[in-house]
């Protein structure tokens, strides 16, 4: 059997090329996903986007068990704007992946019990493009491209991983307990 030699390609041009492809495949991914994601805050925090604002955003924490609300909700709002703004430009990324991890964490617990469609299926969502940017890290088309603070590769990823999953438990531990 003979593979064609098309497909095997590793001259240095098609390495190159790849890697741009990777890298500009990152900046989609980042900016859309960080962006949305940021909006989602701005939903809560001002009413931005048509969101509720953060007094409703509040109150409907706290129906949800989160109490109080205006603790749970405000941490909400901000962990969307800022982690989703730090993955959409590439800044800080390890960090910026860890706090969308923990919120997207602690949005599929909240959901879990109404199934995975329509209820926790875009907390999974969230988390499974947070966790592939975390290990990835943001390409060199972001703010920490060639930055003595950026940081990636596989120990990066798991410790974006395990802040995520300390962040998130120790939430659904204050909210039981709270």
């Amino acid at each position: 059997m003979t593979i064609d030699s098309t497909l095997t390609r590793t001259d240095s041009t098609s390495i190159r090329e790849r890697a741009s492809a990777t890298d500009i495949g990152l900046l989609i991914l980042r900016l859309a996903f960080g962006l949305l994601f940021a909006a989602h805050g701005t939903q809560k925090l001002f009413g931005w986007f048509g969101g509720e604002g953060l007094e409703a955003n509040n109150a409907g924490f706290e129906k949800m068990g989160f109490e109080p609300g205006s603790l749970f909700g405000t941490a909400a709002g901000l962990s969307e704007l800022v982690g989703g703004l730090l993955l959409a430009f590439g800044a800080f990324t390890p960090l910026g992946a860890a706090i969308v991890l923990g919120t997207a964490i602690v949005i599929v617990d909240t959901g879990f019990g109404k199934g995975l469609l329509g209820g926790y299926e875009m907390g999974l969502l969230f988390a499974v493009a947070a966790s592939a940017i975390a290990f990835t890290g943001p390409g060199r088309l972001s703010l920490d491209s060639d930055r003595p603070w950026a940081r990636t590769g596989l120990a990066w990823g798991v410790i974006s991983v395990a802040l995520a999953v300390v962040a998130a438990v120790t939430t659904l531990i204050f909210k039981a307990v709270l």
